[in-house]
C-alpha cells in the first residue's frame, strides 16, 4: 500500500504509524466501572471495507494524516492532514 503524504509525495506504507481509527471516544467518566473501562481501552471496530484511519508519517515529515481507505482492497480514497480535519471541525 502506498500513502500520498501531502508533504512527501507517495510513499510506502512502512513509513507510516498506524494509530486507528480517526474518530472521537468519548472518555468514561472516572467512576465508571471496571467493564466500562476495558471496553473503552481494548475494544474496537475492525470494520471489512471503507473506514477513516489515523496515521502518523513517522518515518518522513512526521505529519499527522486521516487516511480513508477500503481495508479489503487496501485502495485509498482520500489523504487529508489531520491538522486540516480538526480546523474543519471548528
Amino acid at each position: 500500500m502506498r500513502i500520498d503524504c501531502p508533504n512527501c509525495g507517495t510513499r510506502d506504507r512502512r513509513e507510516f504509524y498506524y494509530q486507528g481509527a480517526a474518530v472521537a471516544l468519548e472518555r468514561p467518566a472516572p467512576d465508571a466501572g471496571a467493564e466500562v473501562w476495558d471496553a473503552y481501552l481494548h475494544l474496537r471496530e475492525n470494520p471489512a471495507g471503507r473506514t477513516r484511519d489515523l496515521w502518523q508519517h513517522d518515518g518522513g515529515c512526521g505529519v499527522w494524516l486521516v487516511v480513508t481507505r477500503d481495508t479489503a482492497t487496501h485502495e485509498i480514497f482520500e489523504v487529508t492532514r489531520a491538522s486540516d480535519v480538526a480546523e474543519g471541525a471548528r
